[in-house]
């Protein structure tokens, strides 16, 4: 399957950042492990099946730099936002079905309660 990627949109639309769309539990059970850095627009958007604190918690093994850790509701309404450190473990406090893995820049504008929304490359749409 090809790589299919996502712009992130703050909640006054602006756009913050294009991910990788991660959907298959392969992709989601690598996430970032093993690389050596992240760039500034590089990340992952991650798409859980069903809402929850523990599937959707994260480890930092084996990622060996801190990034920005964001959970979503079904909403896209922003439940918690972390600078995740390498070698530990991070579950949300509330329920989220989406995730996004990306440089720390992005919790300068991750605001728990604020909205994101976000489009696919193939012009599909999803707001929260």
């Amino acid at each position: 399957m090809p790589t299919q990627w996502i712009t992130v949109y703050d909640a006054e639309g602006r756009p913050l950042a294009r991910l990788r769309l991660c959907r298959s539990l392969a992709c989601r059970g690598r996430g970032l492990m093993f690389r050596r850095a992240l760039g500034e627009e590089e990340g992952l958007f991650f798409v859980f099946p069903r809402a929850g604190r523990w599937a959707t918690a994260i480890h930092m093994f084996f990622v060996f730099f801190p990034i920005a850790v964001i959970w979503l509701d079904e909403h896209g309404r922003i439940v918690h936002a972390v600078e995740a450190r390498p070698f530990r473990v991070y579950i949300p406090p509330r329920p989220a079905c989406y995730l996004i893995e990306g440089s720390v820049r992005l919790l300068r504008e991750a605001h728990v309660g604020e909205v994101w929304t976000w489009r696919e490359d193939d012009g599909a749409s999803r707001s929260g």
